[in-house]
């Protein structure tokens, strides 16, 4: 198949540090070629991809150092290409939740559109369902219930790519904790599980300037005078093997409905388990007593922490390798992709003339 993937031009494909939207797409893109499809793949110019780069911005906006810069503009810059070469591709598969729909209205059939981010959001329901035409695809069944009405076409679990992660199957001595320092993830409670246990955690999360506040003034104080407790910072692709390898296990005590959670397959990935309270996606993603354990508190969590012990890391490993590759993620998506052109009066006659 000639496929288009359309990702956000926020981070690099895939991110140079913390990114999700952005990493799935670099996976996903690498897999569909290794299955021997035409992928092209529209992005900024530092895009590292084994797909066609058509290069719509010279750098990803959260990289450009000009400081007077239009988010909107460059997506708009990018659908107006997409769209002058939609020709080009039997399907295109957009990541930019609903900028495009307008633009593609015509064409809503060849498209499929995975939504990335939370549903429950005020001004959601009436623009989907004014166009209902778009396919859709969540990334978890829990992620569809604000707007159970849409036009769902799946649900395709995130899925990274294998042989970047290096599995450690010894226990660490810390507890890990990766990924953006925000109030609905809750690396309060994180910290308090590390005291309360007498464990190391160490922490590897971006702060956001929307969560400068928030940082400076709930979490920092937690960090000052003692020792238990280590802030990383932000790190890349090439430090997390070590960093979740490392670990005994990584705590992922959310308080909101998370979307999916690419933090839980990326330990799963290093033979690392999952401590997660149950929000969301964490009970699709997290196999209770095989890869991880699901909590509802934080005294729940605490006697998890005491139980990691009992859990295999080989076979955390193993299923991620079964669940959660980039390759088992691609071939969900063709599944997809086939159901969309063979339901084309012309390419439906095609293909049963061929089959």
């Amino acid at each position: 198949m000639r496929i288009a993937q359309v990702p956000p031009l926020y981070e690099a494909v895939p991110p140079r540090f913390y990114g999700g939207t952005e990493r799935v797409v670099s996976h996903l893109t690498d897999a569909l070629v290794e299955l021997g499809h035409h992928v092209t793949l529209f992005a900024s110019a530092e895009a590292q991809t084994r797909a066609h780069l058509v290069k719509v911005r010279d750098q990803a906006i959260r990289l450009d150092p000009v400081l007077l810069k239009s988010d909107l503009a460059a997506h708009m810059s990018m659908l107006w290409d997409v769209r002058r070469r939609a020709h080009e591709f039997d399907v295109i598969h957009f990541h930019t939740d609903m900028i495009h729909f307008p633009f593609f209205e015509d064409l809503a059939g060849k498209t499929l559109t995975t939504l990335h981010g939370r549903l429950d959001l005020k001004d959601l329901p009436g623009a989907y369902w004014r166009w209902q035409q778009f396919p859709l695809v969540s990334i978890s069944d829990s992620q569809r219930a604000p707007l159970a009405f849409a036009n769902w076409a799946g649900t395709v679990h995130h899925g990274m790519q294998a042989d970047i992660y290096k599995p450690s199957y010894e226990p660490g001595d810390y507890l890990a904790f990766l990924g953006r320092i925000s109030p609905e993830k809750r690396p309060d409670r994180a910290i308090a599980l590390a005291k309360r246990t007498g464990i190391p955690l160490k922490i590897a999360a971006k702060v956001d300037a929307a969560d400068l506040r928030y940082f400076q003034e709930k979490i920092e104080p937690l960090l000052i005078g003692q020792k238990l407790v280590e802030f990383v910072g932000e790190i890349g692709d090439d430090q997390k093997s070590a960093f979740l390898g490392g670990a005994r296990a990584l705590l992922f005590p959310i308080d909101w409905p998370e979307p999916f959670g690419l933090v839980m397959i990326e330990a799963m990935a290093c033979g690392t388990p999952v401590i997660a309270y149950g929000c969301g996606s964490v009970p699709e993603v997290v196999e209770e007593g095989l890869t991880g354990f699901i909590v509802s508190n934080d005294d729940e969590a605490a006697c998890a922490i005491g139980r990691i012990p009992s859990l295999n890391r080989r076979s955390v490993r193993r299923r991620f390798d079964e669940r959660f590759s980039g390759v088992a993620m691609a071939r969900r998506y063709l599944e997809l992709y086939s159901g969309l052109v063979g339901a084309r009066p012309e390419r439906g006659v095609a293909l049963a003339a061929n089959a």
